[in-house]
């Protein structure tokens, strides 16, 4: 097992920053605040920026075919036109809840997860859509619905429901997640799980919320190498760059009462490894 160095890749304030995610045809990272309300891109060609601010807490955000977003919202799921429309896909306004993490799986479908304000649980979900706006609930006992993906064949998918301090598998058929069981468990003192990404050789890379690093599973489960960060609240990774080599990492700053100076920025640890190309939705 090996340490793996980082860098800062954009200084920010992010009071939750989440969902990093590499937008292919446009060459840009994507990422949210989900408290603050905004969607941020970054080149890492030129270094150039922006910020996009949303009517509600955005929970996450990916790319469409054709171009566009479509945005995991509060109260739904809404699609971002490229002539900057807005529209509801599916929308389903539950009091106390909101949107949480994201992900398009193989077929273009988006599996969006949702969770209550105050994570009790039970309150989430984990729900497959569609782009005629068909919404299936795949899981509807879920605390704090976050990192979800595939393995390369997209035969397995993992999920994080946090409080449970598991990164769960299941078998992949068709649009279901079936046989769910335990992949690996992060043990007392190392944090939450949050986020993930998986890698091209089945890998997964877990973001640790108050566990201050990212790790990498082998498919077997077992941690082989750890990337250390110098903020305690890391949210979510995945590999972007033109290459898919260079890691990037969200970090949050809430709930901090005096949160170190990077707390909320973008780091990025190059060539760490390699990617997977991530599908755009299809809707």
């Amino acid at each position: 097992m090996r340490a793996t160095a980082y860098e800062v890749a954009v200084r920010a304030e992010a009071e939750l920053g989440e969902g990093p995610t590499w937008d292919a045809v446009s060459g840009r990272l994507l990422w949210i605040d989900i408290l603050g309300s905004r969607v941020h891109t970054y080149d890492p060609v030129s270094g150039r920026r922006s910020v996009r601010t949303t009517p509600q807490h955005v929970g996450a955000v990916k790319p469409r075919v054709g171009g566009g977003l479509v945005l995991n919202l509060r109260d739904g799921v809404g699609l971002l036109d490229p002539d900057d429309s807005f529209r509801w896909l599916h929308r389903e306004t539950v009091p106390g809840r909101r949107a949480n993490d994201a992900a398009v799986a193989p077929d273009g479908s988006l599996w969006a997860g949702t969770m209550r304000y105050d994570e009790a649980p039970g309150g989430g979900t984990l729900s497959r859509l569609t782009g005629d706006g068909s919404a299936e609930v795949i899981l509807d006992d879920v605390a704090v619905s976050n990192g979800t993906g595939w393995s390369p064949d997209g035969r397995l998918m993992y999920y994080i429901d946090s409080p449970t301090r598991r990164v769960d598998v299941f078998d992949q058929e068709g649009g279901r997640a079936v046989n769910r069981r335990p992949f690996v468990t992060i043990e007392d003192g190392a944090g939450f799980p949050d986020g993930l990404t998986v890698d091209a050789e089945g890998c997964v890379w877990v973001a640790l919320w108050e566990g201050s690093a990212v790790r990498r599973y082998t498919p077997a489960g077992e941690l082989d190498r750890i990337v250390p960060l110098p903020v305690p609240r890391v949210t979510a990774c995945a590999f972007a760059g033109p290459d898919l080599t260079d890691l990037y990492i969200t970090t949050a700053r809430v709930g901090l009462t005096s949160p170190p100076a990077l707390a909320g920025s973008v780091f990025v640890v190059p060539g760490a490894g390699k990617g997977l190309a991530q599908p755009a939705f299809a809707g």
